[in-house]
């Protein structure tokens, strides 16, 4: 079991958890998410997004807002993600 000391100090040099999930937005209308789970990063889409988010293939593994203006430039307007609490 790890000590309270160890935990902080992984914390510390770890940094922060990421957030495990976000909401992806365009118009303010949700029309996917991004979920971070063991490790690794997926989109799922809603039956209702455009096929241009739909059909992203690039990278998911860099900053959020890299991924956000990504998928802007795609669609032509702009893709909001936003973090969900889980």
């Amino acid at each position: 079991m790890l000590s309270f000391v160890d935990a902080v100090a992984r914390y510390v040099l770890a940094g922060p958890p990421e957030p495990a999930l976000w909401a992806i937005r365009v118009r303010g209308q949700v029309v996917g998410l991004l979920v971070s789970e063991q490790g690794g990063r997926r989109l799922s889409w809603f039956a209702d997004a455009d096929q241009r988010l739909a059909s992203y293939a690039g990278p998911l593994d860099g900053d959020i807002e890299a991924l956000a203006a990504a998928l802007g430039a795609r669609l032509g307007r702009q893709v909001e993600l936003e973090t969900l609490p889980g």
